[in-house]
């Protein structure tokens, strides 16, 4: 198996609605939500196996329809030479692969409903190299899903993981804090050493610089590179701690976290070409928190669970500021306005999750003049320039303390009119970064272009 850049959120298993049902007579259609694809772990040595849980959803389109109780049938024939299938409690089994299984129904404003989570484990003598369906279908009143399906295939390998630790809220800038999580093994073959990468955003310090890690700053915060010596067994569970030090600059703050088996080819590919500079503190470990032995492996059988995501939010301010500009032309003259947005502090502004730019700001063209192309702008009626027409202009997605983004705003001049100007403001409730949330002084928050005045 090719190994994949540390840091990516990595995808698998991704929830899959395969086929539609018929149009209910208030056009609603019920879907079949399960994982496309699952990686089982094969037998160990000793002929034991981990299960592997498989959620099944059913879920339908029209919301305002109330959908009544419902039927899943399970089907597992095409895995039952090399796996078994261990039944919840709601599924009544017509064999040991077969089963139909009760699920609530969905009142009106609900769109899905848990069906079943069924238990997969590999049977002792099971072939490597098997390969087969779980088959699914659903009915609810008139409702009918056509066939959803999971390809199952067996895997010799580890399976490392992490555990998705809390959500932080809150934070006082100044403070430590520590993000807990849980390094599991849920494959057949143990670890020898584990790749560990860490990302802290620009708000958050690493606490400790450790000697068996190497770390790298950037622009939004610091990454760190870690081998860890332990061996990580199959069916152990060992706890990683990161402790972290929320500086005075913290606002919305995240921190990510990813594990691969160790590999000399893992970690050149994870430093990339950038330059990373060695710890001199004391080693980061796992603490091992059950464990047991078997044969070791280097290729991870489920990248699904191996990169989390951790948000910290600071108890902080940042007080954005615009200015505007004066110019001056003469009819047929293409002047440059410029608006700047500031960032007085004391907190950085980002948006690391959702992409957002830290500020939109919005404003008309002077009287007497036509705005021309822009970057990272748009207008609201492009179709139809004129007086009333509204452009938008955005900033980048973080904005240090302290740090200020200009436009440049290209102004043709069609009519000279004396004090000509436009009034620049900041939208402040746009819905994935609220500047109300963070910024005590919103009167700041417009500026004016001047031409000819």
């Amino acid at each position: 198996m090719k190994h994949r850049l540390l840091g990516v959120a990595l995808a698998g298993c991704a929830l899959a609605a395969v086929g539609a049902g018929p149009v209910h007579a208030v056009s609603d259609q019920l879907w079949v939500s399960v994982p496309s694809e699952t990686v089982l772990p094969g037998p160990g040595s000793d002929g034991s196996a981990h299960e592997r849980t498989i959620a099944v959803q059913v879920t339908h389109d029209n919301t305002e329809n109330e959908v009544t109780a419902g039927r899943l049938t399970v089907d597992a024939t095409e895995i039952a030479s090399f796996a078994r299938v261990s039944w919840p409690a709601n599924c009544v089994p017509e064999s040991a692969v077969k089963a139909v299984c009760d699920f609530a129904g969905m009142p009106t404003g609900t769109d899905s409903v848990a069906a079943a989570e069924l238990g997969l484990s590999a049977l002792p003598d099971a072939d490597l190299a098997a390969s087969g369906y779980v088959r699914y279908t659903a009915a609810a009143g008139e409702l009918t899903s056509f066939p959803a399906q999971t390809q199952v295939t067996l895997g010799d390998g580890p399976d490392l993981g992490l555990s998705q630790a809390e959500y932080q809220r809150d934070l006082r800038p100044g403070t430590s804090t520590a993000v807990r999580a849980t390094v599991g093994n849920s494959g057949n073959r143990a670890v020898d050493r584990t790749l560990l990468w860490l990302n802290a955003s620009y708000g958050l310090r690493l606490k400790e610089r450790h000697s068996n890690c190497e770390y790298r700053e950037h622009a939004t915060g610091t990454s760190a590179l870690c081998v860890l010596d332990e061996e990580v067994a199959p069916g152990g569970q060992y706890a990683l701690t990161t402790a972290l030090r929320v500086g005075h600059k913290a606002l919305y703050e995240r921190f990510d976290h990813s594990v691969l088996p160790y590999s000399d080819e893992a970690l050149e590919e994870a430093r990339g070409e950038e330059t990373w500079t060695p710890g001199t503190g004391p080693e980061l470990n796992l603490r091992p928190v059950a464990t047991q032995r078997t044969a070791t492996g280097t290729d991870d059988l489920d990248l699904s669970d191996n990169y989390r995501t951790v948000i910290l939010d600071a108890r902080n301010t940042a007080d954005l500021q615009l200015t505007g500009s004066k110019v001056r032309g003469a009819v047929g003259d293409t002047v440059t306005a410029r608006v700047t947005v500031h960032n007085r502090g004391p907190a950085w502004v980002a948006s690391l999750g959702a992409g957002a730019p830290v500020a939109v700001v919005r404003f008309q063209a002077p009287e007497g003049t036509t705005v021309l192309d822009m970057d990272n702008c748009w207008s609201s009626d492009p179709d139809e320039p004129g007086p009333a027409t509204y452009y938008f202009c955005s900033t980048p997605i973080w904005l240090h303390e302290g740090a200020s983004h200009t436009f440049e705003i290209p102004l043709q001049i069609e009519r000279v009119v004396s004090g000509a100007r436009a009034t620049v403001r900041t939208i402040n409730d746009m819905p994935e970064l609220e500047i109300r949330k963070f910024d005590p002084n919103l009167r700041n928050n417009t500026a004016q272009i001047v031409v000819n005045g």
